[in-house]
């Protein structure tokens, strides 16, 4: 089992900038996809950003140019710096990965816990 636990969250005013972080820990073999969805509340979960092994990268467009995912595979770790945030960025942001315990394991996806992110006008 692969377990993911994010931090980073918090209350920040409009044009503020936060970090979040996400560590996969427990029985890993490799990592495939890492990335973070968030969800505002009524709203169906989306994709934010996501990020391959290779450091390949894709943006939902809403945050294009202001937020930029990154990864550290040595540490199974993968960061999303949040800057220039809107109100409409108020969501619980989940942080994701595909990965395989064993390499003759399937992938499979993984889900953190979720961390709050508000931003005020």
């Amino acid at each position: 089992q692969v377990q993911l636990v994010e931090s980073g969250g918090g209350l920040v005013q409009a044009g503020g900038s936060l970090r979040l972080s996400c560590a996969a820990s427990g029985s890993i073999f490799s990592i495939s996809v890492m990335g973070w969805y968030r969800q505002a509340p009524g709203k169906q979960r989306e994709l934010v950003a996501a990020i391959t092994s290779g450091g390949s990268t894709n943006y939902a467009e809403p945050v294009k140019g202001r937020f930029t995912i990154s990864r550290d595979n040595a540490k199974n770790t993968v960061y999303l710096q949040m800057n220039s945030l809107k109100p409409e960025d108020t969501a619980v942001y989940y942080c994701h990965a595909s990965a395989q315990s064993r390499f003759w394991h399937p992938l499979n996806d993984y889900w953190g816990q979720g961390t709050q992110v508000t931003v005020s006008s």
